[in-house]
């Protein structure tokens, strides 16, 4: 019986040190986590390619985005939090496009763009400008205008 004993411990003290060993290598293995409102500066090109397959008639398909340098970078950082439809809908000059990330970046979270801002300012002020004839008659409806309103009645 002390016989049977001493192997129980010594199969129990094995499973253990392999258990905390596996436990170990996980730990190590995780990504760090940021604490709340802490951000990495995003200076390195993130990989977001489309494939060729993916662009018809100079279109991005799966975004709707209009293919041209900068489209990955677009991709990667405004698709992130928001609808690609967001960008298509709106036209701004490179300072209007400047402000609008300075704002999501003042009230909605948007990470530090580092060196890849110029790229993506580039993009958007190129294909999404007012004056740009690839955006002609997309975009936002016209305001609406002469409304004759009325008060619903229960």
């Amino acid at each position: 019986m002390g016989q049977l004993t001493g192997k129980f411990k010594a199969i129990a003290a094995t499973i253990l040190i392999v258990l905390i060993a596996i436990g170990a290598y996980l730990w190590s293995a995780k990504d760090p986590s940021l604490a709340d409102g802490e951000f990495v500066k995003a200076d390195a090109p993130i990989e977001a390619n489309p494939l060729d397959s993916e662009i018809e008639n100079g279109i991005h398909l799966p975004t709707g985005l209009i293919a041209d340098e900068g489209l990955n970078l677009v991709i990667a950082n405004c698709t992130a939090c928001h609808s690609a439809k967001l960008v298509t809908q709106n036209q701004a000059n490179r300072e209007g496009w400047k402000k609008m990330i300075r704002w999501m970046q003042s009230s909605q979270n948007l990470w530090d763009l580092g060196t890849q801002e110029e790229v993506i300012l580039d993009y958007l002020s190129k294909n999404y400008a007012p004056e740009s004839s690839t955006q002609s008659n997309m975009g936002r409806r016209a305001p609406l205008m002469d409304i004759e309103w009325y008060e619903l009645k229960n």
